[in-house]
C-alpha cells in the first residue's frame, strides 16, 4: 500500500512539508528535487526531505534547477546572480554525492524539461515559495505531469504550516508564533547520507556552470538592459561571507544604526535569503547566541517581520498583487482618495529612469537601478510617494511591484510584497485625520525624510556605478538601436556620447514636413510583440509620445483589387506627432551630437579615438558602439576584422519613398496597404495616423526591385512614377496633387536580417548593433541596442567592485 510522505520522513522534516499526506507513486523511477528558492547544499530542509524520501522509497535522487526566460522579470541581473549561485550549489552537491543539473532556457534549449522529469518521478520535492511566478509554476507542473509534488518550507524558521491564518499585524503574529519560534530557533536539519545517484538520460543538455556565465546570459532572450551587480555576487560562499562580516563587525550596533542609510548598519542579506543562498536557521541561531540589543532587534526583523510576510503570502486567500490583499479600512480610504488631485503623474518609464525631479526619490530609484538594492528604511518612503504620482491605488501598487521586482535583487519575494503592501496600509493601523490621496494610511513624505538625512551624500553614493569604474562610451548612430544602448548604459551610470551624421535623431524612424503636411517617410508603424519592448511602448503611450494606429489595412495582390487584411491581434503603434517622436523621447537626457560624420575609429593605449570627416576628432573612449547600417558599420569596424566581416556580409535593400498630398481625400477603402504587384510595396494614408495634420497626405514605398531599377532617377521622376503606380494598384484615379516629393533610402532593410542581436568584442571594447542584426524592425532595433548595452555592462562587471553601501 502507498504510504503518505509523513510516514517516510523524520518528524521535523515532515512538519515542514506543506502537504505531508502526499503519497509517492510506486511506478516512479527517481525522486526529483526541484531547487528554486533554497540554493544551498547545507542546512536545507527541502534537500534533506528529498534525500530521506529517496532512501525510504529506494529510488535514486536527481536535483534539478532551471531558469526560463518567460519569467516576467528575466534579466541579466537575476540570471547572473542565480547562475553564480548555481555554480556553488553544483560543487557542494557533487561533494555530497548528489547529481545536480541546471537547465537554462535559450534558443536551441527549449522548452522546459521539468515536465518530462516529473513524469518519471515517484515524488517531486521542491522548496516552498508562496508567490508568483513560483506558485504558478508548481501548479502547472502538477497539472502537466500528474506527479505527486510536495513543497517543503526551507525559508522560514517557524514553518508556514504551523501558523493558522494570514496575520495582518506584527504583534499578533509575534504572540501567536512565540512558542513555535522558541521550539524551532536553533534547529537545523540533520544532513543525510546521499542516496543512489540518478544515472538516467536527461531531456536537456545541462549547462556547464564552470564556463563563461556572461556568455551564457547573453544567449538568453531576457532584458539585457538590467545588468548584473558586480559587488553582490551570487552563491552560498558570497552569502556566508557577507553574513560573517556583518555578524562579527556590525550586528552589535544593528539597533542603533539600522535606520541610517548612510551607515553600513544593515546586513544586506536579503538577496541571499530570497534565493536561499544563506540558511536562515544558521543566521538566527548564531545571532541568538551572540545576544544583546543589536541581535535582539535583528532577530525581530528576521523572525517576526520577515516571516510575517511569508506566512501572510502563504495563507492569504486574496491575490497579493492586488488591493484585495490590504485591510478593508486601507482599501476603502485609498479608494475614497482616488478622486483627489495628484501632485504629478508619471509614466512607468519616467519612474524607472528616476525622472520625477524629487531629489531623494530619484536617488532611491537610482540605487535600485544601479545597485539592485534599496535600504529598507528608505523603501517605505520610496513606496508611499508613488501613491501621489499615479492615477489610482491599483496603478500605484502595480508600479511599485514592477519596479521593485524588476530591479531589486531581493524582489519577487514575500518580504517584498510585505514591504510594498505596508506602504498601502498592510500590517499597520489607520492614522487619522484623512489626508488627500492617502486618506488615513500612515503618511511618510520624501520631504520629511530628506530633512532627517544628508540627501546630497546619499545621492552621490546611489549614483556611483556598480562596476569597478565608470566607462566613457561613444555610440555611432542616433537611431533606435543606438539610443536604446545609450540609455541603458546611462541608467547604469556610465558616460555616453552619441554621434550621428543626420540632422536629428531617429534614423529611419523619421518625419518629413511640408507645411501644412507631414510624412512618416521611413518606418511606417511598429509592433511590440516582445514583452521587454512592450513595457516601454506602454509607458510612451501613457506619456502621449506613442499611440495605437487603428487604420484599415488591405492587401493588393492584383491591380485594382484591394482586399481587407486580417492582422491578427497585433497592435500597431506610431510616434506622436511623427515617427521620430520615439527617438526624441529616448534621447532625452542623453548627450547627442548630430551633423557629425565619423570617418574612422582608431585605438591606441587602450583608448579609442573617433576621426570625423571634417578633420576633428574625439578621443579617450573606453568603448565604441557602432549602430549604423551594415555598409557604414563595416567601414568603421576595421579594427575588429571579424565584426567588419559580419557587417560586410549583409545586403541592404534600397527603397524609394514618395510623399504626396492631395487636394481632397483619396477615395479608397483602406488607410494602408501591402502591395504585392507592380512598383509599390506599401502605401499609407499618413493623415489616418493619430496626431497628424489634417489633409490627405500619403507615403508610397517602392519595392526593392523597382528601386534598384530606378535607383538613379530624379526625385521628381520617382514621385511621378510611384503616384501613377498608386492609381493603377488601387484602380482609382488620384485626386489633384498639392505636393509631391521623394526620398531615396539606400539602406532600408536587411535581406535577410540576421538574428545575432548584437556583437561585442570585449577585448577591444568595440561592438555593433542595429535592426539588421535583429529582424529589421523598430522592435528589433530596440532589442539589439539593449543587447549591445548588456554586452558592455557584462564586460564591465567581470572584475569585483566595491559597494557604496558597505
Amino acid at each position: 500500500m502507498p504510504q503518505a510522505l509523513a510516514e517516510l520522513l523524520p518528524d521535523d522534516l515532515a512538519a515542514r512539508c506543506l502537504d505531508p499526506e502526499i503519497e509517492p507513486r510506486a511506478e516512479g523511477e527517481l525522486v526529483l528535487y526541484w531547487m528554486r528558492a533554497s540554493m544551498r547544499a547545507d542546512s536545507n530542509p527541502a534537500l534533506e526531505a528529498a534525500i530521506a524520501a529517496a532512501h525510504a522509497l529506494d529510488r535514486p535522487l536527481l536535483a534539478v534547477q532551471a531558469l526560463d526566460d518567460r519569467h516576467p522579470y528575466a534579466s541579466d541581473r537575476i540570471w547572473t546572480f542565480v547562475l553564480e549561485g548555481a555554480r556553488d550549489v553544483a560543487r557542494d552537491l557533487e561533494a555530497r554525492g548528489v547529481r545536480y543539473a541546471f537547465h537554462l532556457a535559450r534558443p536551441g534549449q527549449r522548452p522546459s524539461a521539468l515536465v518530462e522529469l516529473a513524469r518519471r518521478a515517484a515524488l517531486v520535492v521542491c522548496d516552498a515559495h508562496p508567490v508568483e511566478p513560483v506558485r504558478g509554476w508548481t501548479e502547472s507542473l502538477r497539472a502537466k505531469s500528474d506527479a505527486p509534488i510536495v513543497e517543503v518550507d526551507a525559508s522560514c524558521v517557524v514553518p508556514m504550516s504551523e501558523s493558522r491564518r494570514a496575520y495582518d499585524r506584527a504583534f499578533a503574529f509575534r504572540k501567536a508564533t512565540s512558542k513555535a519560534r522558541k521550539r524551532w530557533l536553533g534547529w537545523e536539519p540533520e544532513e543525510g547520507d546521499a542516496p543512489a545517484r540518478y544515472d538516467g538520460d536527461l531531456p536537456f543538455e545541462p549547462v556547464d556552470l564552470d564556463g563563461d556565465l556572461a556568455a551564457l546570459v547573453a544567449e538568453c532572450e531576457i532584458d539585457h538592459g538590467v545588468p548584473a551587480i558586480p559587488h553582490t555576487r551570487g552563491g552560498s560562499r558570497a552569502a556566508n561571507a557577507r553574513w560573517d562580516s556583518f555578524r562579527d563587525e556590525r550586528l552589535v550596533r544593528y539597533a542603533r544604526d539600522r535606520n541610517d542609510p548612510l551607515r553600513p548598519g544593515v546586513s544586506r542579506l536579503s538577496p541571499y535569503l530570497h534565493f536561499g543562498m544563506v540558511s536562515p536557521f544558521r543566521v538566527a541561531a548564531e545571532a541568538e547566541r551572540i545576544g544583546g540589543a543589536g541581535a535582539e532587534k535583528f532577530l525581530d526583523e528576521l523572525l517576526v517581520w520577515r516571516e510575517l510576510a511569508w506566512h501572510f503570502c502563504h495563507h492569504s486567500g486574496a491575490a497579493i498583487d492586488s488591493l484585495e490583499a490590504i485591510p478593508d479600512w486601507a482599501r476603502e480610504t485609498l479608494e475614497e482618495g482616488e478622486a483627489d488631485e495628484r501632485r504629478a503623474l508619471f509614466s512607468w518609464a519616467e519612474l524607472a529612469h528616476a525622472e520625477t525631479g524629487d531629489g531623494l526619490w530619484d536617488a532611491m530609484q537610482t540605487s535600485l537601478v544601479r545597485h539592485g538594492e534599496l535600504h529598507n528604511n528608505l523603501r517605505m518612503t520610496w513606496g508611499k510617494a508613488v501613491l501621489d504620482w499615479t492615477r489610482s491605488p491599483e496603478e500605484a501598487l502595480a508600479r511599485l511591484l514592477d519596479l521593485n521586482h524588476r530591479y531589486a535583487l531581493d524582489g519577487r519575494d514575500p518580504s517584498s510584497y510585505g514591504g510594498i503592501l505596508w506602504c498601502l496600509g498592510q500590517f499597520d493601523r489607520p492614522f487619522p485625520p484623512a489626508k488627500p490621496v492617502i486618506g488615513t494610511v500612515r503618511p511618510r513624505t520624501t520631504e520629511g525624510h530628506a530633512s532627517r538625512m544628508d540627501t546630497d551624500k546619499y545621492g552621490r553614493r546611489a549614483g556611483r556605478v556598480a562596476s569597478d569604474r565608470e566607462l566613457r562610451v561613444a555610440v555611432v548612430g542616433a537611431g533606435v538601436a543606438g539610443l536604446a544602448a545609450a540609455s541603458a548604459l546611462r541608467d547604469a551610470g556610465h558616460a555616453v556620447e552619441i554621434f550621428d551624421k543626420g540632422r536629428g535623431v531617429g534614423g529611419r524612424a523619421s518625419l518629413r514636413r511640408a507645411d501644412p503636411h507631414a510624412f512618416d517617410h521611413g518606418a511606417q508603424y511598429f509592433t511590440a510583440r516582445d514583452a521587454r519592448f512592450r513595457r516601454f511602448v506602454d509607458a510612451w503611450c501613457a506619456e502621449g509620445v506613442v499611440a495605437r494606429w487603428d487604420g484599415r489595412l488591405a492587401v493588393i495582390d492584383a491591380p485594382g483589387d484591394p482586399q481587407p487584411r486580417e492582422d491578427g491581434d497585433a497592435d500597431r503603434f506610431v510616434g506622436i506627432p511623427g515617427m521620430n517622436a520615439i527617438a526624441r523621447r529616448m534621447a532625452q537626457g542623453l548627450d547627442v551630437r548630430t551633423g557629425v560624420r565619423v570617418a574612422a575609429l582608431e585605438r591606441a593605449n587602450d583608448a579609442w579615438t573617433l576621426r570625423f570627416e571634417d578633420g576633428r576628432d574625439a578621443a579617450g573612449f573606453d568603448v565604441v558602439l557602432v549602430t549604423a547600417p551594415p555598409a557604414q558599420s563595416a567601414a568603421l569596424l576595421q579594427p575588429a576584422e571579424h565584426l567588419a566581416a559580419v557587417a560586410a556580409s549583409v545586403e541592404m535593400d534600397p527603397c524609394w519613398a514618395a510623399m504626396v498630398a492631395f487636394e481632397r481625400p483619396y477615395d479608397v477603402p483602406f488607410d494602408g496597404a501591402f502591395v504585392n504587384a507592380g512598383p509599390l510595396s506599401w502605401v499609407c494614408r499618413n493623415a489616418s495616423k493619430p496626431g497628424r495634420p489634417d489633409g490627405d497626405a500619403w507615403v508610397l514605398h517602392a519595392s526593392p526591385e523597382w528601386t534598384r531599377e530606378n535607383l538613379e532617377v530624379s526625385k521628381e521622376t520617382a514621385a511621378e512614377r510611384l503616384l501613377a503606380a498608386l492609381a493603377e494598384a488601387c484602380g482609382a484615379e488620384t485626386p489633384p496633387v498639392l505636393h509631391a516629393d521623394a526620398h531615396r533610402w539606400m539602406m532600408s532593410a536587411a535581406r535577410p536580417p540576421r538574428d545575432d542581436g548584437a556583437l561585442f568584442d570585449a577585448t577591444l571594447g568595440l561592438g555593433v548593433g542595429g535592426d539588421w542584426l535583429c529582424g529589421s524592425k523598430v522592435q528589433g532595433a530596440w532589442l539589439s541596442g539593449r543587447a549591445l548595452a548588456g554586452h558592455v555592462l557584462a564586460a564591465a562587471g567581470r572584475d569585483d567592485a566595491t559597494s557604496p553601501w558597505g
